[in-house]
């Protein structure tokens, strides 16, 4: 199975009444091939439509935002992205986010949208906790993940958009998680941490090129979503910070992770689809993944997850060209599955140091949202192949 890049890279200049910059997008068609690995599902063909250069673009300071570290900007981020919405159907827009550090609250993206970070562009989260909205459980999981009622709304944050982009000449995003670690090991927080770039029921998305930082909870979750391409991107976090997952691709279809390197808390890279009775109900199955050249240091967990939450299924999953540095004793590669479907999982070609075991399976985490699970339910396992 291979994926190859289809579109050059292209350049589009914009000329503005403040500023004049050039923005650099990588427009992106994929195909993904049949895997040949052996006792393994055979792979579906599947493609990733280009991703065009923006037609109208703007840059955040036009909306009154200062790079300053101390100015909450999250009003000039939203005005922002609102004004550029307007271009969705008639070329689409980008945000150019230039060279400073901007403090902002949480905001949503749009459609056929571009976030573009300069090379010294850092956006912070804020941590005053009043700037961070609540949201509702998501309903594969039918309660919070931490606690039982909704959850924080998360920094980036957009739902039933296509064609969006988060990307930069490797710009950072710095969720300044800090505050909220504290406040989970203190137990003082009533709702589940938000993450720092969350997309539900999109399509065509594209996070790269980015340094992404310090976030609250899992770092990067798109969730019911797909055509995804997640790609040369940087992740750390304290190796103790509680919870910080690199990527969650989250039942989601047709997802491609690629030169990554993670720095974690937690797993670097955790596939999921829902918990427990809810998971199960929802039945939307994480399938067609695959991660290439991911560099993973997590010294109290795992490299590659498949759960814990994974009741909705996961099917068709090729991991290969992996460096494990300092994972958890236990495991390279674990698997996490509590009566739900597993098929088709070929991990190869990796370089393992610093840990113990290769791969560890097991049936039951421990972890359930409420008592209405079925303590009974077996999971389903079929076409696994570990191969260094």
């Amino acid at each position: 199975m291979e994926l190859e890049a289809k579109s050059p890279m292209k350049t589009q200049s914009q000329g503005m009444s403040r500023v004049t910059f050039w923005a650099f997008i990588v427009a992106l068609m994929v195909i993904l091939g049949g895997a040949d690995g052996r006792m393994v599902k055979t792979f579906n063909t599947f493609e990733y439509s280009a991703i065009s250069c923006r037609a109208h673009s703007a840059s955040v300071t036009e909306f009154g935002a200062v790079g300053d570290g101390k100015t909450l900007n999250t009003r000039a981020f939203e005005a922002a992205i609102a004004h550029l919405s307007r271009y969705s159907a008639v070329g689409g827009g980008l945000l150019y986010v230039p060279a400073g550090r901007w403090l902002t609250g949480t905001f949503n993206l749009t459609s056929h949208f571009t976030l573009y970070l300069h090379r010294h562009a850092v956006l912070l989260a804020s941590q005053d906790i009043n700037d961070w909205p609540l949201s509702d459980p998501l309903p594969s999981y039918g309660h919070g993940r931490e606690a039982p009622g909704g959850r924080y709304m998360s920094f980036i944050f957009g739902t039933n958009l296509t064609d969006v982009i988060i990307t930069g000449d490797n710009g950072k995003i710095d969720g300044q998680g800090g505050v909220w670690w504290n406040k989970f090991h203190k137990g003082s927080l009533k709702y589940t941490r938000p993450h720092l770039i969350e997309i539900m029921h999109s399509r065509s998305v594209q996070i790269s090129n980015l340094t992404l930082l310090n976030s609250p909870f899992w770092t990067v979750h798109p969730v019911y979503s797909s055509d995804i391409v997640i790609q040369g991107v940087t992740i750390l976090a304290p190796v103790k910070s509680p919870n910080t997952d690199g990527i969650d691709p989250d039942s989601c279809t047709n997802t491609r992770i690629e030169d990554v390197h993670i720095v974690s808390g937690d797993d670097c890279v955790a596939v999921k689809s829902g918990w427990d009775e809810y998971g199960i109900s929802y039945g939307m199955p994480t399938r067609q993944l695959v991660i290439r050249r991911l560099t993973c240091i997590s010294p109290y967990s795992a490299m590659i997850a498949l759960g814990s939450e994974m009741s909705g299924g996961i099917e068709d999953v090729r991991a290969e060209d992996i460096t494990a540095i300092n994972t958890e004793s236990g495991s390279g590669s674990r698997l996490l599955w509590a009566g739900r479907i597993c098929e088709g999982y070929l991990c190869e070609g990796n370089e393992n140091a610093h840990h113990e075991v290769g791969l560890l399976m097991d049936g039951n985490y421990g972890s359930h949202p409420d008592p209405h699970y079925n303590p009974k339910a077996r999971p389903m396992i079929t076409g696994i192949n570990y191969r260094i």
